[in-house]
């Protein structure tokens, strides 16, 4: 695909990948990816905000063809999905400077082994003119790594975000044009990435607030010329109170397990509150990270595996608890056969979560009356919890 004019003289560069269906091995791609580089061609200079992934690098380079010189190479995030055709680029344009935070400096040249007179570090809040247009650099450390930073163009009022405000979505159209879709796609990705770095995500939103911003340009999906609900939905996900919620991953063997389960989540209906279902075996991982943003309750189902949690189990305790969401309670169901340590060995698993645990519910074999009483207990205390904490 050619570049794609945004404005005078600022143009899309980059790569859809419409297959890629897996990201750092791990994060689930429904809709594939872009890596989006951007060009802004002032009246004496030239910059190109970051560059693509690796297996993208012939793209980028074809439509730097007719470019027949860059000033300026603005690295925002050292993660090679961004940064990793750099040096590439810099064969092409070995005069060119990359501008980078000091820290990025240092990672750029231990991960892709640019040699250190390329660079030229910005200082939080500095400016670069290219002539008629001036790039301001604004520090935003832990979205999601600790070097990144945004560019804000100052004439044009354009914020070049790369990951923040980003989503994972294929698409030819250069602007937004169904929110609804891109914003479950910016929640996903919000989830998978940024929400572990909540409290200083927040700090990052405030120190945006006084800009006047009319676009913001991302490095994955499409570009907001109305970027003002992006805003608002990021400072809900971070700030905002948790939700009338409980999410509830769960893996059953033998149907035990998934009869509590079952049996939980209509009693926690009966009583007011909302449930997610997330079946782990068939389970898209990141739908369960976009409840974990709303979610005030995590329950956990699990039968028992040589002595201890389902593998599918634990591993969602581990994301949890990576993922450090605003969940409020937390508690454990599922069965076994003769015995073992689930409980203890799951909350073991949960260290970075403030939550309060509620009491478990275990039983042998089939769920009998006893364990079904159990249930509606452990229904009642969420629901109690839920009410004193005004989300129902």
């Amino acid at each position: 695909m050619e570049k794609r004019q945004i404005k005078e003289n600022i143009y899309w560069l980059g790569a859809i990948d419409w297959d890629r269906r897996l990201f750092d091995s791990l994060i689930p791609l429904p809709d594939g990816t872009s890596y989006n580089a951007y060009l802004i061609e002032g009246s004496e200079k030239t910059a190109l905000l970051d560059t693509v992934d690796p297996p993208m690098e012939g793209t980028l380079m074809a439509q730097l063809e007719g470019v027949s010189k860059l000033d300026y190479l603005i690295s925002h995030h050292a993660e090679q999905d961004h940064s990793g055709t750099i040096g590439r680029v810099l064969e092409k344009f070995p005069q060119a400077k990359v501008v980078v935070t000091q820290k990025a400096k240092g990672m750029l040249m231990d991960l892709l082994q640019i040699p250190e007179d390329a660079f030229m570090t910005a200082d939080d809040g500095q400016t670069l003119s290219l002539g008629d247009k001036t790039l301001k650099f604004i520090h935003t450390p832990w979205v999601h790594w600790p070097e990144t930073m945004v560019t804000y163009l100052e004439e044009d009022r354009i914020l070049f975000s790369c990951d923040f405000f980003g989503s994972h979505i294929a698409t030819a159209d250069l602007f937004i044009t169904d929110p609804c879709r891109v914003h479950e796609a910016a929640k996903r990705y919000f989830a998978e990435i940024m929400m572990p770095f909540g409290k200083i995500i927040a700090k990052n939103l405030e120190k945006l607030k006084d800009y006047n911003i009319d676009m913001i340009a991302p490095s994955h999906g499409q570009i907001y010329d109305d970027p003002a609900w992006i805003m608002d939905a990021y400072r809900q996900w971070v700030n905002g109170p948790p939700q009338n919620l409980v999410a509830l991953p769960f893996v059953s063997m033998h149907g035990s397990t998934r009869q509590m389960v079952d049996y939980l989540a209509d009693a926690l209906v009966q009583r007011g509150v909302r449930v997610e279902l997330f079946n782990l075996p068939v389970t898209d991982i990141g739908k369960l990270a976009m409840s974990l943003v709303d979610a005030a309750t995590i329950v956990v189902g699990t039968p028992t595996v040589l002595a201890g949690p389902h593998p599918a189990a634990a591993y969602a305790a581990f994301l949890a608890n990576a993922l450090r969401p605003k969940a409020q309670f937390l508690s454990i169901i599922g069965s076994y056969g003769w015995g073992g340590k689930t409980v203890e060995t799951l909350a073991g698993m949960i260290g970075n979560l403030k939550v309060e645990v509620l009491d478990p519910v275990l039983c042998k074999g089939l769920p009998g009356e006893p364990d079904l009483q159990a249930l509606d207990n452990l229904a009642d205390a969420i629901a109690d919890r839920h009410k004193e904490q005004g989300l129902i």
